[in-house]
């Protein structure tokens, strides 16, 4: 069973930056694709940005474009999403997520998921 844990949320001004990391155990990465995803109170948890288990070209949210960066580092077994220029809309709880296929960047088929970490952006 594959294992997640986050880190790297917090509390930041409108168009400073953060850096989340999710950490993986039990499994190497490099048999899954991998994701991040964002749910704000009230709403559904949307795909931020994801990677291919094949490592092929990122999908971003149109919302994220520009502005995060998704990457993974299968030597250590960790991946990264660099946020920039951070808005209040980006305010929510973000999760790292990990499947085996995650063919397309969407909480409905990624099956491990971590525990979350908030993220506020906030003046």
């Amino acid at each position: 069973h594959l294992q997640l844990v986050e880190s790297g949320g917090g509390l930041v001004q409108p168009g400073g930056s953060l850096r989340l990391s999710c950490v993986a155990s039990e499994f190497s990465l490099d048999y899954f694709a991998i994701g991040w995803f964002r749910q704000a109170p009230g709403k559904a948890r949307d795909g931020v940005a994801c990677i291919s288990r094949d490592g092929g070209m990122p999908m971003y949210a149109d919302s994220v474009k520009g502005r995060f960066t998704i990457s993974r580092d299968n030597a250590d077994n960790t991946f990264y999403l660099q946020m920039d220029n951070l808005q209040p809309d980006d305010t929510g709880v973000y999760y790292c997520a990990a499947d085996p296929l995650g063919y397309v960047c969407s909480s409905n088929f990624y099956g491990s998921w971590g525990q979350g970490t908030q993220v506020t952006v906030s003046s």
